[in-house]
């Protein structure tokens, strides 16, 4: 068998992943930027294409055809020296061709400032530049409406005003208006409409998680085909699971009463005999095999088929830590907040009661501390025994999975007792960790969703 080897990272496999892990996780997030990224960039490249062919082609056009006016005029005042009329100049430039002209003495004023960014001042400087080999000095910032342009004729100056609008395309910024509200517009259709699309999958994952937390909740499939899809075939996964864990208990039901009755046929024979030492040996096995029987039960059981509801620890707590000092250990109790949490009553119980049973039979010493956060409700309970080495504490998890000084011994030897736990806290939700207790012995933590 040939191996083939790994393919090594390249700057721009490490560049996709970079990009990758600042882009959001959430669906609804990702399809906003999925339609908003395709409109921004059509709107930019819309944009620039029409600041690059409208703004720069029409400015430079309309500046092109005001300076070719203002040569015009020049060419009148020049070729006819002896019908040099300032006022008839003035007046044809004023009727003809929209233009302020007059004709003054002295010389071109010192350069204004340049806008950073003008492409009126560009384009206007450079057909200027060509077509009238003159000196010549511009402002096209000093008024908002109008251009003043001066050029030097000999010792006088021509000094021409004209609007704004005959050399720049003015109306430019009505269409980035219509533009942008346009996209706005756009942009809040399509995040209300992809809201209301996001909701049924929100909805079938809320369904999915309740359902493994063993709580009820009213499902119906709704939004978009496929959506609809997903939802019907998560219902009839439902069904199936429930009609399994049906024929589950039926069959465990059944199971459990044969053998209940064969032990206590074993019971009731043995307490018709003499008693002799080897007829006690018998009743202890009888015993212990009663014990090994309830603990396999429960663990294939799992105690699904009970409902969820919301259920105050603090009696339970209480019971527990009294149960724990009549067989002689001293239990404290502390509990921060309210205790209450959505749990499956019963195997909630039997998760504590294996917990309590664990570090009772390790240790003399017992502490149960209880805090309802946030959105989880953390529980530990220590004891001072020796506790499992770190290596091990996920071993003693395992079903049936015993240790030298085993600590995941139920009453009865079996081997469950932190199996059912950790299956019971996963059902709902969480999960149970072992760590070092500050007693010195082991601490388990449970953590269950508020």
């Amino acid at each position: 068998m040939k191996f083939r080897r790994p393919k090594p990272v390249t700057r721009i496999d490490r560049s996709l992943r970079w990009l990758g892990s600042l882009l959001p996780k959430g669906l609804y997030a990702r399809s906003l930027i999925i339609i908003i990224a395709p409109v921004v960039l059509l709107q930019s490249v819309i944009a620039y294409t029409f600041m690059e062919r409208h703004w720069q082609l029409v400015t430079r056009r309309l500046s092109a055809a005001v300076t070719s006016d203002i040569a015009a005029l020049i060419d009148i005042y020049e070729s006819y020296p002896q019908d040099r009329d300032a006022h008839t100049l003035s007046r044809i430039a004023s009727e003809r061709l929209g233009l302020d002209v007059d004709i003054i003495e002295g010389d071109l004023p010192p350069p204004g400032p340049k806008p950073f960014f003008s492409i009126l001042d560009e384009a206007l400087s450079e057909e200027l530049a060509q077509r009238i080999d003159k000196p010549y000095w511009t402002d096209t910032v000093g008024r908002s409406n109008l251009i003043e342009i001066r050029v030097k004729l000999g010792n006088e100056v021509m000094r021409v005003l004209a609007r704004r609008s005959q050399a720049y395309a003015s109306n430019s910024h009505i269409f980035l208006v219509w533009m942008g509200a346009s996209s706005i517009v756009l942009l809040a259709i399509a995040i209300l409409f992809l809201r209301n699309q996001i909701r049924p999958i929100l909805r079938l994952a809320e369904a999915a998680e309740s359902f493994g937390k063993g709580r009820e909740i009213e499902f119906r499939p709704r939004g978009a085909r496929e959506v609809r899809q997903a939802g019907h075939a998560f219902l009839e996964m439902k069904r199936r699971i429930e009609r399994a864990r049906d024929q589950r208990t039926a069959m465990l039901n059944g199971v459990s009463h044969d053998l209940r009755t064969i032990l206590t046929r074993f019971k009731l024979s043995l307490a018709l005999i003499r008693q002799t030492p080897e007829v006690e040996d018998l009743k202890r096995d009888v015993d212990e095999m009663s014990r090994m029987l309830e603990g396999y039960l429960a663990f294939a059981r799992g105690d699904a088929g009970e409902a969820a509801a919301t259920t105050d620890l603090r009696p339970l707590l209480e019971e527990l830590q009294s149960d724990a000092e009549r067989q002689g250990h001293a239990t404290e109790l502390d509990i921060v907040g309210d205790p209450s949490v959505t749990v499956r009553p019963d195997a909630f119980r039997r998760l504590l009661f294996n917990l309590l049973s664990n570090a009772a039979r390790h240790g003399e010493r017992i502490a149960i501390h209880a805090n309802h956060e946030a959105r989880w409700l953390v529980l530990h309970v220590d004891d001072d025994g020796p506790g499992v080495p770190a290596t091990l504490r996920e071993e003693v998890f395992k079903p049936f999975v015993r240790l030298d000084e085993a600590r995941n011994q139920d009453e009865g030897g079996s081997g469950l007792g932190l199996a059912i736990a950790r299956d019971i806290a996963r059902s709902h939700g969480g999960d149970i960790t072992l760590a070092d207790s500050p007693l010195g012995g082991l601490r388990a933590t449970v953590r269950l969703p508020a």
